[in-house]
């Protein structure tokens, strides 16, 4: 598939725009480059079903984060306001993203 840039990165605060999770804000825990997907820390958890073995020998149920498509969401600041993050080089020469709303480094 194409490997796209995305615009959020692991460790970003994003809110969910689109879904049953629409209006949520949470962390970013991880990034898949090839599907365009980011998984969010306690968002779109789903169940799990797990044959008992010997690392669990109990087996069972839980819940766990599910991807979500990288459309979805949208960066969010400490407010939880959501923007739009642009690319520029700052004074010692080294690229920063930044809040194209404020102005503000992410």
């Amino acid at each position: 598939m194409n490997k796209k840039k995305l615009h959020v990165k692991t460790g970003d605060t994003v809110k969910v725009i689109a879904g049953d999770e629409r209006g949520k804000t949470g962390r970013v825990i991880a990034v898949n480059l090839d599907k365009q997907r980011v998984t969010i820390e306690g968002l779109n958890m789903v169940t799990k079903h797990s044959k008992p073995s010997a690392a669990n020998p109990q087996g069972g149920i839980s819940k766990v984060e599910a991807p979500m498509h990288a459309s979805n969401v949208a960066l969010a600041n400490a407010k939880g306001e959501t923007f739009k993050a642009g690319s520029r080089k700052n004074s010692e020469g080294k690229t920063e993203r930044y809040s194209k709303k404020t102005g503000e480094v992410i």
